[in-house]
C-alpha cells in the first residue's frame, strides 16, 4: 500500500476518500449518517462546515455541499442539523433523523452556576430509604436526563437495566447473592498468593483490602436478611456499555441520572462492586443472560433511588489527588 511511503506533506493532501470506506460500527448500525442539503433553502453562511469535524461538508459556490472527503462518513452527530439556521440541512440514518431535532430551552430558563454548584453541594450517598416507590415519572425523567449525556460515538451504546421496585431490587440481590458463593475461592489466601506475581502489589492490595471484605460482607449480612449490596432501595439502575462502547460513556450517563434524582428530590447512591464481579467468566455470562443484561462491559455502574430516610445538614469538602497547572 503506497500509504505507508508518503511524506508528510503527501499525507496532509492526501485524499479523505481513502478512510471513508465503512462506517464506524456500533451494536446499533453499521452505516454513515445521509446528509441532505436543500440548495434553495441554504444560504451559504458556513456554520455547518464550522461545526463538522468529520469534514464531510464545504462551501462552494456560495452553497453547502457534501465534501466527498469525509474521514469517517457522517458519523450522525447531528451538528450541523442542529445549527442551520434556515433549517436546510438533514441527516437520516445511524438512529437520527430530523425528527429528533427539537427547540434548545432558552438560557435564562436554565440553572445557572451557582443553583447547579449548590445542587451538586447537596447530594449525598444515601442508602436509607422510606418505604414509597419511587413514581413511574419521575423513573422517566431520569431515564429522559440521562439520555442527553455525552457520548463518544453516536448513536449511543450504552445499555440500561431498570429495577423499577423494591421486590425487582431484591430479587436481582438475591441471584447476585448466589452467584457470589461460587467465587469465594477468588478471594481465598492460596489464590491471591498465585496471583500477586502477575497482577502486580495494586490488584493484590485490592482484592485483600477491598474484594474479599465486601463479599464476606455481602454474603454474612444477607444471612440475617440484610442487604448491604442494593439496600433493597425502591429502584436501581445499571448503566453499562457493549464491545464498542466508549468506557466513559455509561459513567458519564450514570452521573447524569444521579444528578436528576437528586434535582427530583431523591436520595442516590452509586454501586461499583457489582459490575466489575459480573463480567469474566462462564458462570458471570450466565448470570448477565437471566438478568437481561445484553453485553459484558469495561466499565458500568449501579444507581440506586429512593426517597431518603435522612436528612444530611452539612456537606464535606472533596478534593482531587493532583491539580496539575500545564505552564
Amino acid at each position: 500500500m503506497r500509504l505507508q511511503c508518503l511524506n508528510w506533506r503527501e499525507l496532509m493532501n492526501f485524499d479523505h476518500k481513502f478512510f471513508s470506506i465503512m462506517a464506524i460500527p456500533t451494536t446499533r448500525t453499521r452505516e454513515k449518517g445521509l446528509i441532505t442539503i436543500d440548495k434553495e433553502t441554504c444560504t451559504g453562511c458556513g456554520l455547518c462546515v464550522s461545526v463538522c469535524k468529520d469534514f464531510s461538508l464545504t462551501l462552494k459556490n456560495g452553497k453547502a455541499v457534501l465534501s466527498g472527503q469525509s474521514i469517517f462518513g457522517c458519523t450522525g452527530c447531528g451538528h450541523c442539523m442542529a445549527i442551520c439556521p434556515e433549517g436546510a440541512i438533514s441527516i437520516r440514518g445511524r438512529e437520527i433523523s430530523p425528527e429528533d431535532l427539537f427547540d434548545l430551552p432558552p438560557r435564562s430558563g436554565t440553572a445557572g452556576y451557582e443553583q447547579l454548584l449548590a445542587l451538586l453541594q447537596r447530594r449525598r450517598s444515601v442508602r436509607e430509604f422510606t418505604p414509597d416507590p419511587v413514581e413511574s415519572d419521575l423513573r422517566e425523567k431520569i431515564i429522559r436526563a440521562a439520555q442527553t449525556a455525552p457520548m463518544g460515538l453516536p448513536p449511543s451504546d450504552v445499555n440500561l437495566l431498570v429495577l423499577e421496585n423494591r421486590e425487582q431490587v431484591h430479587a436481582f440481590t438475591g441471584d447476585f447473592i448466589s452467584y457470589l458463593k461460587g467465587l469465594r475461592w477468588m478471594t481465598s489466601g492460596w489464590f491471591l498468593a498465585l496471583m500477586r506475581p502477575f497482577w502486580g502489589r495494586e490488584m493484590d492490595e485490592l482484592f485483600r483490602e477491598f474484594v474479599r471484605p465486601c463479599m464476606t460482607t455481602y454474603l454474612e449480612h444477607w444471612k440475617k436478611d440484610m442487604n448491604v449490596i442494593t439496600y433493597d432501595a425502591p429502584l436501581s439502575m445499571y448503566f453499562y456499555g457493549s464491545p464498542y462502547c466508549d468506557p466513559a460513556d455509561p459513567l458519564i450517563a450514570a452521573t447524569y441520572a444521579m444528578i436528576a434524582g437528586e434535582s427530583l428530590g431523591l436520595g442516590t447512591c452509586m454501586l461499583g462492586a457489582i459490575h466489575p464481579l459480573i463480567q469474566s467468566g462462564r458462570q458471570a455470562r450466565k448470570f448477565r443472560e437471566k438478568q437481561g443484561i445484553r453485553f459484558k462491559s469495561r466499565e458500568g455502574v449501579f444507581i440506586i433511588f429512593g426517597h431518603p430516610a435522612v436528612n444530611y445538614q452539612k456537606g464535606i469538602h472533596r478534593s482531587f489527588a493532583s491539580v496539575t497547572r500545564y505552564n
